[in-house]
């Protein structure tokens, strides 16, 4: 007989008394059988204390609460990268073409920005999820070469610091004898 059952996450507050649980406090977590299917509880060690008596879980374990850890910090903000592309579109200057062309590479890979079909290969046509705007970005078709300064010159703009060594040169390709 294999089931499943849902069975609720850990709460922050206790059960019985209604009360937060604080950083490091002991707690009880109790699972009831309830019609077809579990009940979870979770009480501070007061509330388990005094419990009725015929109140009998069918598992029991004692915890210390320890609030969830915050979500990981958004890698770059995605509306700050897409206004510095807006910005370096609207100077339309050759010197940012590299910038413009990586900022819009990222923001399709958040997919804000969606690939659209284009009849010059020379142009890439995004077209902006939410409000149906279209970006034409020129393709400065970048070396492998040329990619470590242009992501200096991006991470400027971004005010991000890479890990991206100042000094290492790209490496000539070396062929097998």
């Amino acid at each position: 007989m294999n089931q499943d059952w849902e069975i609720r996450k850990r709460s922050d507050i206790c059960t019985i008394s209604q009360r937060p649980f604080h950083e490091g406090e002991s707690f009880y977590t109790a699972i009831f059988r309830e019609g077809d299917g579990f009940r979870r509880e979770d009480v501070t060690e007061e509330a388990w204390a005094s419990r009725p008596a015929g109140d009998t879980p069918v598992a029991f374990w004692r915890s210390k609460f320890e609030l969830p850890p915050p979500p990981p910090p958004e890698p770059l903000a995605k509306q700050d990268a897409e206004s510095i592309l807006r910005n370096l579109i609207g100077e339309n200057s050759d010197a940012t073409k590299n910038a413009r062309y990586i900022l819009a590479l990222m923001l399709e890979r958040k997919r804000l920005l969606k690939p659209m079909e284009s009849t010059d290969p020379d142009v890439l046509v995004y077209e902006r999820a939410q409000t149906g705007e279209t970006f034409l970005i020129p393709n400065p078709r970048l070396s492998l070469a040329q990619v470590p300064e242009v992501q200096r010159e991006v991470s400027a703009l971004l005010g991000v610091q890479l890990g991206i060594d100042a000094q290492a040169e790209p490496q000539p390709e070396t062929q097998a004898a």
